[in-house]
């Protein structure tokens, strides 16, 4: 026989446990320690409850240790602490029977010395959510709403939401959102004023449903009092506390224009902070306000200009691209205010492709008789882009600056130049455009066919190119020499044409050049005719049918087939 395979070698890790006997082997090292008042104990119990932790964190079930953690918590080592909150705050609200265990050493440690011992027991008491334990949450959360340490207070006013969504009913029994509305306007800590305010609104809001008397206190903190009582503090508050400030202005209903002014002169420096949430939310509470004042919308247009694009080209791509979309919709309002700024929204090398092609609708938004050509000249150079989507934006940019009827001249050159580059998606682009340019603009026809006659049409692949092509083909079969020719070569390859749009404009082409020159295209008309009746597309079939009288309705469609005579 065969000897057995050697054992692997390799010792496990030290965050895996090897099985129930590594649990077993914590659970008796952490029974020994529990009531240790050895040297050098807290230092043995911190291992053992990283260990602990260590296994949580991964998924292994560790909820064998908790009596023996929670025996272990009895230490002054805020470490310990706070790693034993965690695991019984992982535990708790999955195992009641044990969370049980935990309301006496909690409800202890809400009352030690340490006002950082406080916080966290009072936060891990209150995080707990054990519906049949909430009563044993009233006494200490009434405690730390009246602590002296702000810290303390501030993990209260949390508590006490956090309170209300296991039991509203407790909640507003106790009175805690009178509580919290005198701490909000009589505290000095700001921390504590601002978490305040939130737990207000969420538990005022959600209460206002089914009470008059909970929708009548939302609306008080909308008042002018409450309101300004905010605005005069506001430089105190953290960038959070402000932008949630700036949310309940935006609320509020100034009696006059002057009030709207006075609100905007408060909140004019935080246009300059250098938190981006800050000034977003200062700019649309300055566009709330003036909603219905059709007057001022230009001056507050000039006035947010400046910090938004300072926004823009300061913060990450994700930033910038919420920021762009924000003035995308004000350069759609008043294009004329952001003429002049054309150049922020010039493209970077780095930038994800959804950033710049929102900059490529923005320059097209924004191009007028004075910037036309420096904005053209800067999108002609991303034709060359690597990023083949943004290449073909940037040509259909420059075609839709020319439809605007701005420098058309300039414009055409460079659609022609397009044209003469080898590259597929750049030809196929710049043939729609110029087909769409000729339909405005027949003036350019001249120079537009002596280039697009030298493009063979084996080359063009694009359904909606080759259409255009054939169209011009068609529009100016007089003006360009090969025209019947190619057509009638298209016309051969017509099965292997899936594309309705092209076979519907070949049909087309075919007819106006018979017109103009009937001897050499009347082979081809003939072929068009009989490939289209034989089509198997219905629009091809009705486009070549002839000879009905009028009203009466085709056999092969719904529609109804006119001849019209010559006039």
């Amino acid at each position: 026989m065969a000897p057995p395979p050697p054992q692997s070698q390799r010792s496990p890790s030290p965050s895996q446990p090897s099985g129930k006997s590594e649990v077993s082997d914590l659970k008796l090292q952490l029974r020994q320690l529990a009531g240790s008042r050895a040297p050098g104990t807290d230092d043995s119990k911190r291992d053992l409850f990283k260990k602990v932790i260590s296994n949580m964190t991964i998924g292994i079930d560790v909820s064998a240790l908790f009596g023996e953690m929670v025996m272990c918590s009895a230490t002054s080592d805020i470490v310990l602490k706070k790693m034993c909150y965690l695991y019984v705050g992982n535990y708790a609200k999955v195992n009641p029977d044990l969370a049980l265990l935990t309301i006496n050493f909690l409800q202890r440690d809400c009352k030690d010395q340490d006002p950082m011992i406080r916080g966290l027991a009072l936060r891990s008491l209150c995080s707990l959510r054990v519906a049949n334990l909430v009563e044993y949450l009233v006494g200490p959360l009434g405690s730390g709403l009246k602590d002296n340490n702000s810290y303390v207070r501030t993990v209260a006013v949390i508590g006490v939401l956090k309170l209300y969504h296991i039991s509203a009913t407790t909640c507003m029994d106790a009175d805690f959102p009178e509580t919290l509305k005198h701490l909000m306007l009589n505290d000095q800590d700001t921390q504590v004023v601002a978490n305040c305010l939130s737990g207000l609104q969420e538990i005022w809001t959600l209460e206002s449903t089914t009470s008059e008397e909970a929708a009548r206190e939302r609306e008080t903190l909308h008042s002018k009092p409450v309101v300004y009582y905010f605005l005069n503090r506001i430089k105190e508050f953290s960038e959070w506390a402000q932008c949630l400030v700036m949310e309940l202005v935006a609320k509020y209903i100034p009696s006059d224009n002057s009030e709207i002014f006075d609100i905007m002169n408060l909140l004019e420096d935080r246009l300059q902070h250098a938190n981006g949430a800050v000034v977003l939310a200062t700019i649309k509470v300055f566009l709330h306000l003036t909603l219905s004042m059709a007057d001022v919308h230009q001056q507050v247009y000039e006035r947010i200009k400046a910090p938004l694009l300072t926004q823009v080209s300061s913060g990450s791509p994700e930033q910038s691209y919420a920021i762009l979309s924000h003035l995308h919709l004000l350069v759609m309002r008043a294009p004329y205010i952001f003429s002049s700024d054309y150049k922020h929204f010039y493209c970077q090398y780095n930038e994800p492709s959804y950033v710049k092609k929102l900059k490529l609708e923005m320059l097209t938004a924004v191009a007028n008789e004075s910037n036309t050509y420096e904005i053209v000249t800067e999108l002609c150079e991303y034709a060359a882009n690597v990023d083949i989507p943004i290449a073909r934006e940037s040509i259909r940019a420059v075609g839709k600056i020319a439809l605007q009827q701005y420098d058309v001249n300039a414009i055409v050159d460079r659609l022609l130049q397009f044209l003469e580059m080898e590259k597929d998606y750049v030809t196929s682009e710049a043939l729609v455009l110029v087909k769409d340019l000729l339909r405005k603009y027949p003036q350019w026809s001249q120079d537009c066919i002596a280039v697009v006659g030298n493009i063979s049409s084996n080359n063009v692949q694009e359904p909606k190119a080759k259409a255009a092509l054939i169209w011009m083909l068609g529009e100016y079969s007089q003006e360009m020499h090969d025209a019947p020719y190619v057509l009638e070569s298209l016309i051969e390859n017509w099965d292997e044409e899936h594309s309705a749009e092209v076979r519907l404009h070949l049909l087309t082409a075919v007819m106006k050049c018979f017109f103009k020159r009937p001897p050499e295209t009347q082979k081809a008309l003939g072929a068009a005719l009989a490939a289209g009746l034989a089509d198997f597309h219905q629009a091809s079939t009705i486009q070549c049918i002839s000879g009905r009288e009028c009203g009466q309705p085709s056999q092969t469609s719904s529609f109804r087939i006119c001849r019209y005579s010559e006039q």
